[in-house]
């Protein structure tokens, strides 16, 4: 959005004339012509919202498809609480503050007319200047640029007594002067307290004078500090003092909200598709089913938000007999690791007493008595049996053959005592072995990781050879247990995620259909929101291009008497882009060439300060301004005797209708009012060592 207003070269006048609007609130324009807008309903609403009171509610109603509380087409305007009279300075004291010591004064006339404080760096001239702003504003914006430290150093070196400015107004029709004192108590500078003395006697604070917008609005003070940032500084502060100054921060502000609400719902509608890739890319590395599906379902042709709701609410496990299986593992018991070692101790320590018997008399007897007990046991099933099952002799256990028998083995059993022992507890041994490796459960997969090992585990219960079975349990009795133990804390964390990893996918899915459908309410609120924008843009570079024409008029013709006989053209003054991006373009022509390299850039530094006085100086003579004085500190920095000669013309015609104070180390000013005979007081400031300062007609 560009507002331009082309200047044309016009006698110099007392100063700008009223908007073209008649002056009326830009708002309560804009709303009188939106009943009429040639737009459709729904952005009428939106126009209207973003002009609304409460606009951020009524903008966020209409994007929700609600309809906003929509103000009437012409609102009563509000009785001004008090209107701010019109005023000159006619003295300002000081005492303790800045470069002055002891009190010291300047007085002026009440009225209409340029005077000129002349005197050199260091004299106390900018200390009058920044006293009476810090009177009135409480602030100076000089010093919030500079460092704390600098800041510190507000307070008089030489005279501790008090610190306190005095500014003294004449306000329209008071004989007296209205007194306005700000005395600072503490070490700060901010700690200083404001009063008013009204001619009748009467005090209030410094908000009883109504100048809390004004002072912003009008700025009665002009440094070289701000007129050096006024082309050169950061690109919003001049497009912000002059939307202000012209009525216009209201419109400008509706015109962001609505701009910064568009913007929200582009971004809305062009989520979805910012994130889809990279949604359907984790989908795809899942194997949980759901995942397919709801891939299948975003790539399609027309995405079916439904569907995808559905699978993303399905929340439960993905495959319910599995959740068995890990409850089931997760309560899962394997040997402890001191139990497999105890067996195979043990089954070695038998081995070796099964080896130290074997070959022995004990061993012989044992097997002796063993063969004699079954050929009694097999005698006592069969009675009738005389022959030998082995040899096949006859009458072999004839009559007294088991009383022989019976004695041999009690003869023998002594013998045999020891390597019995060795083969029992060899026996035992296995026994313990083989119980450990018990069979695999038969709810656990086999072709899973402990499935597996467990089936090695289990077939080491076939071996009989002692050494082998304590080798089997010792390898893979091992890798059985921590198989086992990994198995049981994978279990454990994956029934704390009953879903297997898809929850957070399902999450991630359902705020993806969320976002879409957001993109979709957003695509229907964005049609009638861009098209308001477009009109609420319109309207509102009509309304900056006729209130802003009347003064950049007036910046023309101050910039014709400035640059002398330099063949330099202002052609317009812009208003640029809204938001961070808003700033005030000024087009000026050399040598009446048009180009699109013709910039302020080619300006020399006393013609950007020249080129800043046409901006700023129309400031005072707005229509509306109840300050009938302008204090500037130091314009003619930089600036040729060219310039300054034509400043000198562009000051005493601008005192004829305002109140003009100048403060300047620049003895060129004075001595081309005094050469061109214009009108004007000039008076010298000096200041000696102790801070005292003294002021004296010019040239004495």
């Amino acid at each position: 959005m560009v507002t331009t207003v082309t200047t044309s070269p016009q006698a110099f006048t007392g100063g700008p004339q009223p908007p073209d609007d008649g002056g009326g609130g830009a708002t309560e324009a804009v709303l009188a012509r939106l009943a009429d807008a040639p737009i459709d309903p729904l952005a009428r609403q939106w126009a209207a919202a973003a002009l609304h009171e409460d606009a951020e509610n009524a903008l966020a109603a209409c994007a929700r498809g609600e309809p906003p509380p929509v103000p009437e087409t012409s609102r009563p305007r509000e009785e001004p609480k008090g209107q701010a009279r019109y005023s000159f300075l006619s003295r300002i004291e000081v005492q303790g503050f800045r470069g002055i010591g002891r009190p010291a004064a300047l007085e002026f006339p009440p009225g209409p007319g340029l005077t000129v404080i002349v005197g050199r760096n260091g004299s106390g001239k900018s200390s009058f200047a920044e006293a009476a702003e810090a009177a009135l504003t409480g602030r100076n914006l000089r010093w919030d640029a500079m460092p704390t430290a600098w800041r510190d150093g507000w307070r008089n070196l030489h005279y501790d007594e008090r610190t306190e400015v005095t500014v003294d107004l004449v306000l329209a029709g008071d004989s007296s002067p209205t007194r306005v004192t700000r005395t600072w108590a503490g070490d700060s500078v901010r700690s200083a307290r404001g009063e008013v003395e009204w001619p009748n006697g009467g005090t209030t604070s410094l908000r009883g004078l109504g100048w809390d917008d004004e002072l912003v609005r009008y700025r009665p003070f002009l440094s070289y500090d701000e007129l050096g940032r006024t082309v050169t500084g950061r690109a919003a502060e001049l497009y912000d003092t002059i939307t202000t100054l012209l009525g216009l921060t209201d419109l400008a502000e509706a015109e962001r909200r609505l701009a910064r609400t568009c913007d929200k719902l582009a971004k809305q509608r062009d989520r979805p598709n910012h994130t889809l890739a990279q949604l359907v890319e984790r989908l795809r590395e899942s194997d949980d089913p759901r995942a397919a599906r709801a891939v299948e379902t975003l790539t399609a042709s027309s995405i079916d938000l439904e569907r995808l709701a559905g699978i993303a609410a399905d929340t439960g496990p993905a495959d319910p007999e599995n959740q068995v299986v890990l409850r089931r593992l997760r309560r899962l018991s394997v040997p402890e690791r001191s139990v497999l070692t105890d067996v195979v101790n043990e089954l070695r320590g038998a081995a070796m007493e099964l080896a130290m018997t074997e070959g022995t008399k004990g061993d012989r007897a044992r097997g002796i008595v063993q063969l004699l007990r079954q050929a009694m046991e097999h005698q006592q099933r069969h009675p009738t049996d005389t022959d030998c099952p082995t040899c096949g002799a006859s009458e072999a256990f004839g009559p007294g053959w088991a009383a022989r028998a019976k004695a041999q083995i009690t003869a023998l059993e002594p013998v045999a005592a020891t390597a019995s022992a060795a083969y029992e507890r060899a026996e035992a041994a296995r026994d313990q072995a083989r119980f450990l490796m018990a069979p695999m459960p038969s709810w656990l997969p086999p072709d899973s990781e402990l499935g597996k090992v467990w089936a090695q585990w289990e077939a080491g219960a076939h071996l009989t050879d002692l050494g082998e079975m304590a080798d089997h349990i010792e390898n893979v009795g091992r890798r059985l247990r921590s198989t086992a133990v990994a198995a049981r804390r994978e279990a454990g964390a994956r029934l704390e995620d009953p879903t297997d990893g898809w929850a957070d996918l399902a999450e991630q899915l359902s705020e993806w259909v969320e976002d879409a459908r957001a993109s979709m309410r957003a695509t229907e609120a964005l049609r009638p929101a861009e098209q308001a924008l477009r009109w609420l843009t319109e309207q509102a570079r009509e309304i900056r291009a006729g209130r802003l024409r009347p003064l950049a008029a007036h910046a023309e013709q101050v910039w014709h008497l400035l640059r002398q006989e330099r063949h330099i053209d202002l052609e317009a003054l812009r208003l640029v882009g809204r938001g961070t991006q808003r700033r005030v373009a000024v087009d000026v022509t050399v040598d009446g060439a048009e180009s699109d390299a013709n910039s302020p850039g080619l300006l020399s530094q006393g013609e950007f300060q020249a080129l800043a006085l046409s901006i700023c100086l129309p400031r005072t003579m707005v229509s509306g301004n109840p300050f009938g004085f302008l204090v500037i500190d130091d314009p003619v920095q930089a600036m040729d005797t060219e310039t300054v000669e034509g400043l000198s013309s562009v000051l005493a015609e601008v005192g004829r209708h305002r109140q003009i104070i100048v403060f300047t180390h620049d003895t060129r000013l004075p001595d081309a009012l005094l050469r061109l005979g214009l009108p004007a007081t000039i008076r010298a400031i000096q200041r000696d060592a102790m801070s005292n300062v003294q002021l004296t007609g010019y040239g004495h």
